[in-house]
């Protein structure tokens, strides 16, 4: 009897770009590896979908869709190319209402697709099943996702292989249609003889052709294992990346698990010289992005706290641009209690962001005190039901920050209720903007919110992050930049990878922290004046007020964005408008002044 032959999915190209680069890469600079990769006898491709959706408009200022036509044109027509759906969610971090569901699989299949991987993070296999359909009905292959991590230690309810058979159970029972099955485990942390069992009795439940995959990370360092583990249960497939995006945050590269493999009953059936040829084109291609060091590691907090490796790199990517790196570790630490008090939803996007900015706040403004707005809809459940019940004391403090009650009513349901969701109120705000209305628009609008107009208005910035000065065409690794007015002289002051620029003179600068501000929270008031500074950088998002304005305690003056966040900062006193410092689309720093109210 012959070895048996794995297949492989190239995630490089997908989950690569998102694991290491945040998802900012432009699609000419990585088109010659992709040719590369085709010769070396790749056919399964990740394409697109998931963070390579929303960041082309966000970072990129590229169409998403034009990238799969040129993607679909390089590996010709019988490659089988996939993208990542997140449910009801779609290619977003805010679920859909169904007409927007529905055209997501029509633009991915009219855009050159041949499969949907469609998971819920929540595991709520109702945000599987209408998701499902549409892509089926579209034309597409359905690869439908039961979703996995390892629970903190300590905990317990969920997670576990008996918790898996459940849902997938679940699945079969809503007759959902499927060509294949994916085990996902994004944050990389399911212990090897977990996934073992679980792999095993799917093998068992399932018909005997059924296409088993399974997905994971090696952020903690522990990916080969898992898939060993998974083969030797009898899975079918695995995802691999290449150097320079494997490995780390990433899937484990094909050239280590080709090598793992060797003298077992398995085989990657692939030339490895070309595999090797093609990964050092796709170094070449890449070889001007900053590659953050965390990407290539491995992390001992993640079976503490687990964080995903396409959301890790995002968030400290973010985090260096608003100058708060130094504040990562600490962040990361508080992850654990957020998971164990959340209810215990996969740590995979959208619940990792909402995860991590909860832990975020809890850091930056104390304990609870700000409630996430992803992460409180989590736990009031308009994202669906989460595997265990959230801790009833953290459904309280949501409700009330929020001012919404729990439901257990269908996400989706929801948000075809909602008159703000929907293609109608896409269409509208594309004819507000005088933009063309047609379906990438309408999705474009629907998904991206005011960003994917901002793209399609040609006033979105471009973020991607390169090492040489002048080969970056990043905006957001620079973003501290302030004119200082001393003595009456005006200076341009910026901080770039580190280092402090007067007039574009590097200077050596050293910083009193006791000197510096340590307000109560983003938009809180000076100590006896009507200033409101901001207690962490961020981004001017909106200024909803003019100057000269009478406002009341409690008005909304200024919206600022981190971590993908939205913060506003409110009036804490009756009065008027006196001066506004900042202007939308301004980065400011912590201790900045915002409004001052007279």
């Amino acid at each position: 009897m012959g070895k048996k032959k794995v297949a492989v999915m190239n995630t490089a190209f997908r989950d690569g770009f998102q694991s290491v680069f945040g998802a900012r890469v432009l699609t000419p600079d990585f088109l010659p590896a992709l040719d590369a990769a085709k010769e070396a006898g790749f056919t399964h491709f990740e394409a697109g979908g998931g963070a390579r959706y929303q960041a082309l408009y966000l970072y990129c200022q590229e169409n998403a869709f034009d990238m799969m036509d040129a993607f679909r044109e390089k590996v010709g027509p019988e490659a089988n190319l996939q993208t990542l759906s997140r449910g009801i969610n779609v290619v977003g971090l805010d679920s859909q209402s169904s007409d927007v569901i529905d055209l997501h699989a029509k633009m991915f299949k009219k855009h050159g697709m041949t499969t949907i991987r469609n998971f819920d993070a929540l595991n709520d296999v109702r945000n599987l099943v209408y998701s499902g359909q549409c892509i089926v009905d579209a034309g597409l292959k359905h690869e439908v996702v039961v979703t996995m991590m390892e629970l903190p230690p300590g905990c317990s309810g969920a997670h576990s292989a008996e918790f898996y058979m459940e849902v997938l159970e679940e699945i079969l029972r809503s007759e959902v249609p499927f060509s294949s099955v994916c085990f996902k485990d994004a944050s990389g942390t399911a212990v090897p003889s977990k996934v073992y069992e679980t792999i095993r009795l799917a093998r068992k439940r399932l018909p005997e052709d059924t296409h088993i995959r399974i997905h994971t990370h090696d952020t903690a360092g522990i990916g080969v294992m898992q898939y060993r583990a998974a083969l030797d249960a009898g899975v079918d497939g695995i995802d691999l990346a290449m150097k320079p995006v494997s490995g780390g945050t990433s899937q484990p590269d094909v050239i280590t698990m080709w090598h793992a493999l060797r003298g077992t009953d398995f085989e990657i059936d692939m030339d490895m010289e070309k595999v090797l040829e093609a990964e050092a084109v796709l170094q070449e291609c890449l070889r001007d992005y900053f590659i953050p060091p965390e990407a290539l590691a491995v992390e001992p907090m993640i079976p503490f706290s687990p964080m995903p490796g396409g959301a890790l790199t995002a968030n400290t990517q973010m985090m260096r641009d608003n100058q708060m790196m130094d504040r990562y570790a600490a962040v990361i630490s508080k992850m654990g209690e957020v998971v164990r008090r959340g209810g215990f939803g996969t740590s995979v996007t959208p619940v990792s962001q909402f995860y991590f900015q909860q832990a975020f706040n809890n850091e930056i403004f104390g304990p609870w005190k700000r409630i996430a707005d992803g992460y409180g809809k989590m736990v009031l459940g308009y994202f669906g039901r989460t595997p265990c019940p959230p801790d009833p004391e953290i459904v309280a403090i949501a409700s009330e920050q929020l001012g919404l009650e729990p439901t257990t009513d269908c996400p989706r349901g929801l948000n075809d209720a909602d008159p703000q969701k929907g293609l109608s109120a896409a269409r509208r705000t594309l004819e507000k903007n005088d933009l063309k209305v047609d379906d990438e628009n309408l999705f474009i609008a629907a998904t991206c919110g005011e960003k994917g107009i901002a793209f399609l208005k040609g006033e979105s910035p471009l973020g991607v992050r390169k090492n040489s000065p002048e080969k970056a065409t990043s905006t957001g690794s620079d973003p501290c930049a302030l004119r200082v007015t001393v003595g009456g002289e005006t200076f341009l002051v910026e901080v770039r990878d580190g280092k402090t620029f007067v007039d574009g003179e590097q200077v050596d600068v050293s910083v009193d922290s006791d000197a510096t501000s340590s307000g109560g929270g983003a938009g809180t008031q000076t100590v006896g004046g009507t200033t409101l500074r901001s207690d962490l950088a961020a981004k001017v998002l909106r200024v909803p007020v003019s100057e000269g304005q009478a406002i009341r305690s409690g008005d909304t003056v200024l919206v600022l964005e981190a971590l993908k966040m939205e913060m506003e900062v409110s009036s804490p006193v009756d009065g008027n408008v006196s001066r506004i410092h900042v202007a939308a689309g301004e980065q400011v720093n912590a201790g900045a002044d915002l409004v001052t109210i007279g």
